[in-house]
C-alpha cells in the first residue's frame, strides 16, 4: 500500500471532517434545546478529528487540505427536523470517507480509522433512531461523489 494512496485517503477524510465542523455549526444553530448538548459533543469530536488528522498529513509529509469558506449543504436546514436529518447525513458521508480510509491504510492509522468509522455509524444511529448494516459502505454506493462541496 502507497503513501500516496494513504496521503490521498487522509486528506479526504480531513476534508470530510471540515465539512462536519462546519455542518454541525449549521445543526447547533437550528437544533431543539433537547439535542444541543448531541450536537455539541458531535462538533466536538470532529474537531478534535479534524485536528489529529491535520497531524497525520504532515507526518507523511503531505500538505492539509484548507477548510472551504462555505459548504453548500445537501437539503434546506430551517427547523430542528431538518437540523437533526443534516447531523444524521454528516455522520453518514463521514463514515463513508473512513471506511476508504480504513481500506487505504494499516496498522495504527487503520485502528483509528475504524475507530472513527464506528463512533460515525453510532452518531448516526444517535441522530436517525436506526442503523444500516454496513455504516460507511451504503452510503458510498448511494454517493460516490465529494463528501461536501465548498461554496467559496
Amino acid at each position: 500500500m502507497s503513501e500516496q494512496r494513504r496521503l490521498r485517503a487522509l486528506q479526504a477524510a480531513l476534508a470530510a471532517e471540515h465539512a462536519a465542523v462546519y455542518g454541525y455549526g449549521v445543526v447547533g444553530g437550528r437544533i431543539g434545546e433537547r439535542r444541543r448538548a448531541d450536537a455539541r459533543s458531535a462538533y466536538d469530536a470532529h474537531r478534535a478529528r479534524r485536528d489529529t488528522l491535520v497531524r497525520e498529513v504532515r507526518d507523511l509529509g503531505g500538505t492539509p487540505a484548507a477548510a472551504a469558506a462555505a459548504y453548500a449543504l445537501p437539503f434546506p436546514v430551517p427547523d430542528p427536523a431538518a437540523a437533526v436529518r443534516l447531523a444524521a447525513e454528516l455522520e453518514d458521508r463521514v463514515a463513508g470517507v473512513y471506511s476508504d480510509l480504513v481500506r487505504a491504510s494499516a496498522g495504527e492509522l487503520r485502528r483509528g480509522a475504524a475507530e472513527a468509522l464506528r463512533e460515525a455509524a453510532v452518531r448516526a444511529v444517535r441522530w436517525r433512531g436506526e442503523s444500516v448494516a454496513f455504516p460507511g459502505l451504503a452510503e458510498r454506493a448511494a454517493d460516490a461523489g465529494p463528501t461536501a462541496t465548498p461554496t467559496a
